[in-house]
């Protein structure tokens, strides 16, 4: 007598869609570039984005978050903005993004330009005095 497994094969395909359609890493790195302690905020919305800060503040770290080119910058933001709180900081500015190590050195450069994969994004992070 043989056996015979049934698989539903629409709800396995879905099923393996969804696993690694939805697969995006990230790596979430900072510096914490000051000796004095910050308190680490409740909420990423504790944490401003602002383009260029007018008033008195001390620049406490730098947070890196590499990713795949493709991600939003909304969730790129979310991702050093939760950083930033832990470090304690109030505004994240002066964002940066550039190709990592392994992508800029690929042979055809030249050919490729902007072609790489994985980008890192980098923020500053300070605190007002």
């Amino acid at each position: 007598m043989k056996k015979t497994i049934s698989l539903n094969l629409p709800i396995v395909l879905i099923a393996i869609t969804i696993i690694f359609s939805s697969c995006s890493l990230y790596r979430v790195d900072s510096k914490d570039i000051t000796t004095t302690y910050y308190p680490s905020k409740k909420s990423i919305s504790d944490v401003i984005y602002l383009e260029s800060i007018d008033k008195p503040h001390e620049i406490i770290g730098i947070v890196t978050v590499n990713a795949e080119r493709r991600q939003g910058i909304d969730d790129i933001m979310d991702k050093i903005k939760r950083e930033a709180a832990i470090l304690g900081g109030d505004i994240i500015t002066d964002i940066k993004t550039d190709a990592t190590g392994y992508w800029k050195s690929l042979p055809a450069q030249n050919f490729i330009g902007n072609g790489y994969i994985r980008a890192n994004f980098s923020a500053v992070v300070a605190v007002f005095k």
